[in-house]
């Protein structure tokens, strides 16, 4: 990715309020995390073109980088969909990953056909600690896949993050984060330089814990 288009999919997630900034009124994440930052890439499916713009961004990313791959798969709930529209655009075979698996029917964690000998990529929409995105890595792992790499459209960028993927082996690319998006929420005033700040404090502060 380059420095361009992260900074294009920052602005598209800011223009829908994909990303809210609240420094004074923290979100509470589903981990308990209080954070000043919410996002929410659910909303992309709803803007046709922020949602064309995302598709076609993970699709040459895979191409550019990842030309073996042979199936992409999605994580639910939130990357099924992007993760079905990348796979339309390349004409590749989709699947997507279970939380845990079913416990009626089939008992399947991975829904639809993925054989062991396929390279696959990995849809997320949105990483914080990592820790669910690695659950659906070890689940495709355990399958007997090669996972050339996870690709998602935003993270937090906390250091907690950066060492689960590293311990895990696994190669995460992401469209854009949360350095480029806050730094231009800044610059078109979205925020003040006093929210900025808040921001900022509150990242490093998680990031020494």
């Amino acid at each position: 990715m380059n420095s361009e288009s992260q900074i294009a999919v920052a602005e598209n997630l800011l223009k829908i309020n994909a990303v809210k900034l609240s420094p004074e009124n923290p979100f509470t994440w589903a981990s308990g995390i209080k954070s000043p930052i919410y996002c929410d890439n659910r909303k992309i499916l709803s803007f046709p073109d922020t949602r064309n713009f995302i598709k076609i961004e993970f699709a040459n990313l895979i191409k550019e980088k990842y030309p073996e791959t042979d199936v992409i798969a999605g994580v639910a709930t939130g990357a099924i969909a992007i993760g079905a529209l990348v796979a339309d655009v390349l004409n590749l075979p989709f699947v997507y990953i279970r939380s845990e698996q079913k416990k009626h029917g089939l008992g399947n964690k991975i829904e639809g056909i993925l054989k062991p000998e396929q390279n696959v990529i990995i849809i997320e929409d949105l990483v914080s600690t990592g820790m669910s995105s690695l659950a659906a890595f070890e689940s495709v792992k355990e399958n007997g896949n090669t996972i050339l790499g996870m690709l998602a459209i935003f993270t937090y960028n906390l250091p907690v993050s950066v060492s689960n993927f590293n311990n895990a082996g696994c190669q995460l690319t992401t469209l854009t984060d949360f350095d480029i998006l806050t730094k231009n929420a800044l610059e078109k005033k979205s925020i003040s330089y006093a929210d900025f700040e808040i921001l900022m404090k509150w990242k490093s502060e998680f990031s020494s814990k």
